[in-house]
């Protein structure tokens, strides 16, 4: 019985124990009283600040250029072309005027063959008839008619127009022969020809005057050819006899009295002989003629015209280029302005022709990489047609918006630092370009736009995402607050300042610039004094600080020199 009433009695202890030790726990310890609430403060601190509004966009390449078929501005050439190679490919850096893609246009070629033949003609045809080069055919007057010159230094020979005159195309004006030189074709028979083939000398006497001219063998035929037998086949029905003879040529200079068709006969000898009676020169059976003079050229009418102008006799001597006479008449004129006319046609085809042989080449418009090309040999493409681009990367561009706070902190001209996803580590430099004046609602928020322009890399490439700090201003051994510690009284900028008996003091402040974490003090405190940046006050009914714990607006971030974060109790009002 006694064990029972024990064992109950320990029962009833251990749950009054447990009860008690569960009521402690639930319920809160009783509160600390103060005599006033607790401040969060920070030092006021000496250090460096700078501004700035983040933003991001995608990379733009600042300069591009297209990979076309060129075309002509005329509208001439060909409507299509055949790819004929392809140079580069995708992502290939390119210098500009490169050659990229070459083009092929079958026609243009052979046109231009035909053209060339048809002028060089046409400009040869003109020269001939005003008697000048072809390419001096363009200081020809029309006007001034056709003007027939000497083609070579000698003596006018047969010369017989007079002024007003009319001349036939073809007709022969006169001869300039370079009297100074004759020439002789002599026939030899084959015994004749089996000595003189071995000779170099020949010496030449004429019926018409006294002495013995010397002259030089220039060439003799090897090729006998077969001539009738002189005095045979001249009765009724006697057929001549024929007779192999070879021909040779002889020049000697003239003292001025051999003419042509004179007689004369020749003795060949070898070089080693000097008299024409030395018993080593063998004269020809039969006599020859003289053939004319060495140097021999004929002046004919290049047009049918009158003559306007004789300006030399006949027999003259003149020099290459001397006038001898000219041609004139509306004909004339009208003739010479035509084929000129037509000569300045062809030249302005070939032009063209030639600038549509450029055309088939496709060149780099610009430095820069490939950015696409669609082009593959035998693919047949019009003129004009886009087959890809090249851009540039020394300057890319991010096109990026700011909200209506942010935009104006932005400044054009406002220097930009820029990183890309792709490049970790990699900071690049930039610039804003442009701000728009004007926002633009953006699902119920106003955004502006904002064009940077980012120094480019060849690691860079359209279409990469970018961030951009855009900076907005900077100052250095500045006073500085946490941005906590500021707020508006009576529309001016104030903070609260811990005194030292624990009191606090509204402050009016002059800010200077601001960012997420700091305020600039141009004005109203100094270094080293206390601001308050969040109070026990500010904590709602029903909140508890646990013991050490941080009050609300503590800034536990620090920037530049110093840290000055603490917390402080004191009697509000006291």
């Amino acid at each position: 019985m006694y064990k029972k009433i024990l064992a109950v009695i320990i029962v009833v202890a251990a749950v009054a124990a447990g009860g008690f030790y569960a009521f402690k726990s639930l319920m809160p310890p009783p509160e600390e009283k103060t005599t006033g609430p607790l401040y969060a403060t920070a030092k006021v601190i000496r250090g460096d600040i700078s501004v700035g509004v983040e933003t991001s966009g995608p990379l733009n390449p600042s300069r591009g250029g297209g990979i076309m078929v060129p075309y002509s501005m005329d509208g001439q050439g060909p409507a299509s072309y055949i790819i004929e190679e392809v140079l580069v490919k995708e992502g290939d850096e390119v210098k500009a005027g490169q050659l990229l893609v070459r083009l092929r246009a079958p026609n243009i070629q052979a046109e231009i063959e035909s053209l060339e033949q048809q002028l060089k003609a046409a400009k040869e045809s003109l020269a001939d008839k005003v008697g000048l080069k072809p390419e001096e055919i363009y200081r020809m007057n029309p006007a001034e008619g056709i003007t027939l010159k000497a083609p070579v230094d000698g003596r006018v020979i047969g010369l017989t127009v007079k002024e007003g005159a009319e001349l036939k195309q073809g007709e022969v004006v006169a001869r300039i022969v370079d009297d100074s030189k004759f020439k002789v074709i002599a026939k030899l028979n084959p015994g004749e020809y089996e000595i003189a083939k071995g000779c170099t000398k020949a010496f030449l006497r004429f019926n018409q005057f006294e002495g013995v001219i010397e002259g030089r063998i220039t060439d003799i035929n090897s090729e006998p050819v077969p001539e009738p037998v002189s005095g045979t086949g001249e009765g009724d029905g006697a057929e001549p006899l024929y007779q192999y003879v070879y021909y040779m040529t002889i020049e000697g200079d003239n003292p001025g009295l051999v003419m042509p068709d004179m007689s004369v006969y020749i003795g060949v000898a070898p070089e080693n002989v000097t008299k024409p009676d030395d018993p080593g020169v063998l004269w020809l059976r039969f006599p020859s003629k003289v053939e004319g003079y060495s140097v021999e050229e004929t002046i004919t009418s290049t047009v049918e015209a009158r003559v306007t102008k004789v300006y030399v006799k006949d027999r003259n001597k003149v020099k290459k280029g001397d006038a001898i006479i000219s041609l004139a008449g509306s004909d004339v004129r009208d003739m010479l302005e035509e084929e000129l006319e037509k000569v300045m046609e062809l030249e302005d085809k070939l032009r063209r022709l030639y600038g549509q042989m450029e055309l088939l080449e496709i060149r780099a418009p610009m430095d820069g990489i490939v950015a696409d090309i669609n082009a593959q040999p035998g693919r047949t493409v019009q003129m004009g047609e886009w087959l890809g681009s090249v851009y540039n990367v020394e300057d890319m561009q991010i096109w990026s918006q700011v909200d209506d706070v942010d935009v104006l902190l932005v400044k054009q001209g406002s220097p930009v630092k820029v990183t890309v996803d792709a490049l970790p580590g990699k900071t690049f430099d930039g610039k804003v370009l442009h701000v728009a004046t004007m926002g633009k609602d953006m699902s119920g928020i106003t955004r502006f736009e904002v064009l940077i322009s980012v120094k480019g890399s060849p690691e860079l490439r359209p279409g990469m995402q970018a961030r951009a700090y855009i900076e907005a201003g900077s100052a250095k051994d500045v006073l500085l607050v946490p941005v906590e510690a500021v707020f508006e009284e009576d529309g001016q900028p104030s903070v609260e300042v811990l005194q030292p008996d624990g009191t606090t003091k509204v402050v009016r402040v002059e800010l200077g610039l601001m960012n997420d974490r700091y305020a600039q003090i141009k004005s109203g405190l100094e270094e080293g004094q206390l601001v308050v940046t969040g109070s026990s006050a500010d904590i709602l009914p029903g909140q508890r600080i646990k013991s050490n714990e941080i009050l609300p607006g503590t800034n536990k971030q620090g920037s530049g020199e110093g840290q000055g974060d603490g917390a402080s109790s004191g009697d509000k009002g006291n």
